[in-house]
């Protein structure tokens, strides 16, 4: 005999189930249905491109500051890591013999001259890396009980550099330095920076070396370990270009902003389109191959040229730009 208790209950749970049972099924095609004909998913967004131009991937940043067009194919140009004697007779013909012989450090020229430019907007510039030599002598200071101070006289220490700075002329250096561009793009690139514009980046050097203060009255400094630094926060925060011309004095510093000025309307082009394709990197040069007796095994191709070790740069940033910078040794004393 059933127990109509029981019976009941079971009735309700058998009822429980098929009606759950439907639910889930009337979901499940009420689901397909929508999803099939009438969702319709709105497409990625495509990135903006301008007008008339086709959006391209990995877009390299366009060139704000292009070199004039032609002006680096005036004659073939040597290797980089065989380019020394091509810019030691260039600087000759713009400072002359005595100057060049005097702070040029004779190797890797361009690769130091843009490891040098690129480090002076930020802390420190690797001292292994500078085109020039160390100005002559050690910092001189004033001291008078506590305090000590940037002593006028350690301007003179700069005389002879900044003589050849007024001698110069920086139109004729711009015209220079156009000739010999790719080599400058080319080392720049190998120091960390693929796609990106050397001249775009001079510009940026030499406009933070403009934004230098001109400080009023004694520069105070302290001695914390072994080197000098300035006591003022506000200067010893500064970038080490802007430290430099600190250091060399007001009267010398203007002296190098000036050309710093003509420099800079020199190597800026205006009105020209930004889209200028970058000059190429000059070739390493190629020698024949010998002749190989019959039945002599053939040698394995070498390369033609090993690049000297330049640091990476790392992340550190730097004033318009996202850029790396070489790992920079301790400054000496003076540092100059």
């Amino acid at each position: 005999m059933w127990n109509t208790e029981t019976d009941a209950e079971e009735r309700f749970r058998n009822r429980a189930i098929w009606g759950s049972a439907a639910a889930v099924l009337i979901l499940a095609v009420g689901a397909f249905v929508y999803f099939k004909y009438f969702a319709h998913p709105a497409p990625p967004p495509e990135a903006a491109a301008a007008p008339g131009q086709a959006p391209t991937a990995n877009a390299q940043p366009a060139i704000q500051h292009p070199i004039p067009q032609g002006a680096a194919e005036a004659k073939p140009l040597p290797a980089l890591n065989d380019s020394d004697q091509e810019l030691r007779d260039s600087l000759v013909g713009l400072f002359g013999q005595k100057p060049v012989d005097t702070f040029l450090n004779p190797e890797n020229i361009v690769r130091h001259i843009v490891a040098t430019l690129d480090n002076l907007p930020r802390n420190k510039v690797a001292v292994e890396l500078r085109p020039v030599k160390p100005t002559a002598g050690e910092t001189a200071v004033s001291s008078q009980g506590e305090m000590t101070t940037l002593a006028v006289a350690n301007s003179e220490r700069y005389a002879p550099f900044i003589k050849a700075v007024q001698a110069s002329d920086p139109r004729t250096l711009a015209t220079v330095y156009f000739r010999l561009y790719p080599l400058f793009q080319q080392a720049y690139e190998d120091l960390g920076y693929p796609g990106q514009y050397f001249n775009d980046r001079l510009v940026q050097v030499i406009d933070d070396l403009l934004a230098a203060p001109e400080v009023k009255g004694p520069v105070q400094l302290v001695q914390p370990k072994v080197f000098y630094e300035y006591k003022d926060p506000g200067l010893e925060s500064r970038s080490a270009g802007q430290k430099l011309m600190i250091r060399m004095g007001s009267a010398n510093a203007a002296i190098v902003k000036g050309k710093l000025r003509e420099l800079r309307a020199a190597i800026v082009q205006q009105g020209r389109p930004a889209t200028t394709a970058r000059p190429p990197a000059p070739a390493a040069p190629t020698a024949a191959a010998p002749t190989a007796a019959p039945g002599a095994p053939t040698a394995a191709p070498t390369s033609s040229e090993s690049a000297p070790a330049v640091t990476p740069p790392s992340s550190e940033s730097a004033p318009a730009e996202a850029a790396p910078t070489p790992a920079a040794a301790p400054e000496p004393d003076s540092h100059d």
